[in-house]
C-alpha cells in the first residue's frame, strides 16, 4: 500500500519541552488515522507542519512525495483541512463564504456542497460573525468537504457539535474511505476515532509513544478477563496449569489477568468450577484503555 503522508524525524522545538520531538511515522492511501494525547502534546502542531504553517527546526514532512514546508502551495491542491481554531474571513454570511470558497476550488456544479449543507443541518443565511460556535464548525466542515481533496487533515472537527452531528461526521469520514481518500484527524473522543479509524497515533510531551492498529482495538478480538481469586494459592494453581497463560499477576490484590476468544470462553470458565473466584470482569481493549495504560500510566505495549 503507498505511503501517502511521510513524517521523518520532525522536531519542532518551543522550549521548555513544548513542541514535538523527533516524530516518525507513515500513513497509507485510502485509510483513516487519529491522533490522540493531552492538551499541548504536539497534535495541532503535527497537523499544521503537515499544511506547511510551519517550519521545522529539524526532519521533514512529505505529502504525495513533496515537501510540507518547500511545497506548501503544491501540497495544498491535494489537501483539505479543518484547523482547531477557526477564524472566518469578513466576507458575511456563511453562504457568501461557500460560494467564495466555490469559486477559490473552481466548483461550478454546487450540488455536493449542497448535499454537505443538508447534511449537517447547516443555516447558510447566518452572518459568520454571529454563528455559534457550532454554527462555525459545521460551516467549515462543509468548507472542507466540498473540495473532495485526496487527503483531509482533520483538528478535533466535532468540536461544538452536538451527538446528532456528531454521528453525521463519523458517518461523513467513513464514506472518505470508501472513496480511496486518505484522513488524519486529531480527536479526543475515543469513540469517534474508534468507530472510523485503521489506526490512531498516541502523543506524550511532544514525542510518538505508541501506534495502536484497528486490530488491536476491534470488538471481535480477544477480550481480556481479570480474575480475582479468594486466595493467592489458588490463583498460583490455576496459572500452573491452565490452558491461559496468564499476561499479568498481581498476589497482593490476588488477581490474575489472562486472553480469550468468544469460542474459548466456555473452556475458560470450565477450567474456573474448580476454584474458589471471587469475581470475573471483562477488560476490553478501547482506545481509552490504551489512553489510560499509555498516556495517563506511562506504561508502553
Amino acid at each position: 500500500m503507498e505511503n501517502v503522508i511521510t513524517v521523518s524525524r520532525l522536531t519542532k522545538d518551543y522550549g521548555q519541552g513544548r513542541g514535538v520531538f523527533d516524530f516518525n511515522f507513515q500513513l497509507e492511501r485510502g485509510k483513516i488515522y487519529g491522533l490522540v494525547g493531552t492538551n499541548g502534546s504536539g497534535k495541532t502542531t503535527t497537523l499544521r507542519h503537515l499544511m506547511g504553517f510551519l517550519k521545522p527546526d529539524a526532519g521533514e514532512c512529505k505529502i504525495l512525495g513533496y515537501d510540507c514546508w518547500k511545497d506548501a502551495a503544491e501540497i495544498k491542491k491535494h489537501v483539505s483541512y479543518v484547523p482547531g481554531d477557526i477564524n472566518f474571513p469578513d466576507v458575511g454570511t456563511g453562504n457568501a463564504f461557500l460560494k467564495l470558497q466555490a469559486e477559490y476550488l473552481g466548483i461550478q456544479d454546487l450540488r455536493y456542497t449542497n448535499y454537505l449543507i443538508d447534511l449537517f443541518k447547516l443555516d447558510t443565511s447566518a452572518p459568520l460573525r454571529r454563528m455559534s460556535k457550532g454554527m462555525k464548525q459545521k460551516t467549515a466542515l462543509v468548507a472542507c468537504f466540498m473540495a473532495e481533496k485526496e487527503i483531509i487533515l482533520l483538528d478535533e472537527p466535532s468540536t461544538g457539535l452536538d451527538p446528532l452531528m456528531r454521528d453525521v461526521l463519523v458517518d461523513l469520514v467513513k464514506e472518505q474511505r470508501r472513496l480511496g481518500r486518505t484522513v488524519f484527524m486529531s480527536s479526543h473522543i475515543f469513540k469517534e476515532l474508534e468507530d472510523t479509524c485503521d489506526g490512531v497515533l498516541f502523543i506524550k510531551n511532544g514525542k510518538i509513544v505508541n501506534v495502536v492498529n484497528r486490530s488491536q482495538y476491534d470488538p471481535n478480538m480477544p477480550k481480556q478477563y481479570k480474575i480475582g481469586f479468594e486466595t493467592v494459592e489458588e490463583m498460583t494453581k490455576f496459572a500452573q496449569i491452565s490452558a491461559f497463560k496468564p499476561q499479568k499477576i498481581k498476589n497482593q490484590f490476588r488477581h490474575l489477568t489472562v486472553t480469550a476468544t468468544m469460542e474459548q470462553i466456555n473452556e475458560l470458565f470450565k477450567e474456573l468450577q474448580n476454584f474458589n473466584v471471587r469475581y470475573i470482569r471483562n477488560m476490553p481493549y478501547t482506545l481509552e484503555w490504551y489512553y489510560e495504560e499509555i498516556i495517563v500510566k506511562g506504561g508502553s505495549l
